[in-house]
């Protein structure tokens, strides 16, 4: 499957860091854009999991005591915040949509009806810190070619082996790239 790799910046789009991009805060990333325009934009990596539990970062709330949900790292702003990204089929008030059923926000409630329920599609997904962009700056880097952007995916962000993310995308995107896809993230190791 090749995707078009030329959605326009916007909230639901994914940035795919291209395989040149060696700033190590965005090296072989998927970042998730949750809010683009004027001001700047705000996405979270939705491939780099941590070692860290959900629990851990979040022990006020008791729900979570004990549960094994990891932690991802969302990005190098305010690495002391933690956003909560949801699939949810009601979005709570306190939340910001960002496309098909997924939003931002939300709170300890939203978590523990996501966790007591029997089944469903419901899920959340924890970020340590965002990423963000002024104004200007993320389209500066896309002129630059340090990503590409496709539609985004909720399977990708709360179904799929986050450590396969980067590389099974970018294979995706054709021969050309399909090599790149087992590339350490460190080439000087190759």
């Amino acid at each position: 499957m090749i995707m078009a790799m030329k959605a326009p910046l916007g909230k639901g789009i994914f940035l795919i860091a291209a395989p040149s991009l060696r700033d190590a805060n965005f090296r072989q990333t998927v970042v998730l854009l949750c809010e683009h325009g004027a001001d700047g934009a705000l996405g979270v990596v939705v491939n780099r999991p941590t070692a860290m539990s959900v629990s851990e970062a979040l022990p006020q709330v008791p729900i979570l005591e004990g549960q094994q949900h990891v932690l991802f790292s969302g990005g190098p702003v305010q690495m002391n915040q933690v956003m909560i990204l949801y699939r949810v089929d009601q979005f709570p008030e306190n939340s910001h949509h960002v496309f098909d059923g997924i939003c931002l926000g939300g709170d300890a409630q939203l978590v523990d009806r996501i966790l007591t329920a029997s089944a469903g599609r419901d899920a959340f997904r924890a970020y340590l810190g965002y990423s963000g962009w002024g104004p200007g700056q993320l389209e500066s880097e896309m002129q630059t070619g340090s990503w590409f952007t496709i539609p985004a995916d909720s399977n990708v962000v709360f179904d799929k082996d986050p450590t396969r993310v980067w590389a099974d995308i970018v294979s995706a995107l054709g021969d050309d790239y399909r090599l790149y896809a087992d590339m350490p993230f460190d080439p000087s190791l190759n």
